[in-house]
């Protein structure tokens, strides 16, 4: 397979020679490893997190690991490891932020990035460790992809089958250059994904889980949403709003699925807004 417009071009070779990928592993089973980008000056203690959706790797925000960190910003891009559970997943991350040595982060979260990263910030609100969440094309209620009874079998299917499911939800139609060009990134970053790692993911994105959001309060929030074409209804979007009613709203004209590539330019000034 030839590689992709992105992968190809100077701005990802450029990325992927300055910025090194590290693992770490911070639960007893070490098969279980985070990988991610760090780029930025260290010394800053509350960076910006990047949660990628369930078919990307920590390499989907490059666009915004180069822009934000050339701007003073540190940023981190990560990609999970195999949980199966979002207590698990909760968990792993506490401890990969313990282990960074960051009491706080701002998390920018895709789809189910987004969901994760409003589960955390859940789960953590006794103790708060996220200072801000921007949720780009997510959602509050895994109930919406109707897969809730399926979701416990994700783990015995085979990978070509949980990729279908991931692609049914790219962009059929005629879509700008630049969004296609997204699009061809990420089916190249999901054929990179094990079925481990996918199955995992989809039963994170599927299983019944809904966030409260009355346990957020105290989280500065912006949804990010296009207002073209993307995986997600109106319907959904809407109930976002409505779950966040303070919420600041980043609006995209067009962007598809993956604006964080598609229109990184714009989708950096809303993030650059979100922090000052």
């Amino acid at each position: 397979m030839t590689e992709s417009v992105i992968s190809n071009s100077q701005e990802y070779q450029s990325f992927r020679s300055s910025v090194p990928l590290k693992t770490y592993v911070v639960d007893d089973d070490e098969s279980k490893e985070w990988k991610l980008y760090d780029a930025g000056p260290k010394s800053v203690k509350c960076p910006i997190v990047c949660f990628p959706p369930a078919s990307g790797t920590a390499d989907v925000f490059f666009k915004q690991l180069l822009g934000l960190s050339a701007a003073g910003y540190r940023i981190i891009s990560l990609e999970y490891p195999v949980y199966w559970t979002m207590r698990e997943f909760v968990e792993g991350f506490k401890k990969l932020l313990d282990h960074m040595q960051l009491d706080k982060v701002h998390i920018l979260g895709a789809s189910l990035g987004g969901f994760l990263a409003q589960k955390f910030a859940e789960c953590t609100h006794k103790s708060p460790r996220v200072a801000s969440l921007i949720l780009c094309n997510s959602f509050y209620d895994t109930t919406i992809f109707q897969q809730t009874n399926s979701a416990p079998t994700f783990w015995m299917m085979p990978a070509l089958l949980l990729k279908k499911m991931v692609m049914g939800n790219f962009d059929k139609g005629i879509v700008e250059e630049d969004i296609c060009d997204s699009i061809d990134f990420l089916v190249e970053r999901l054929d990179s994904l094990t079925q481990a790692e996918l199955a995992s993911r989809l039963t994170l994105n599927c299983m019944n889980c809904y966030v409260e959001p009355q346990k957020l309060n105290g989280v500065d929030v912006t949804i990010m949403d296009v207002f073209d074409d993307c995986a997600l209804s109106h319907a959904v979007r809407e109930e976002m709003y409505k779950c966040y009613p303070e919420a600041r709203r980043a609006h995209l004209k067009k962007g598809g699925n993956f604006p964080y590539l598609s229109k990184s330019d714009e989708v950096n000034i809303f993030i650059q807004a979100s922090y000052k």
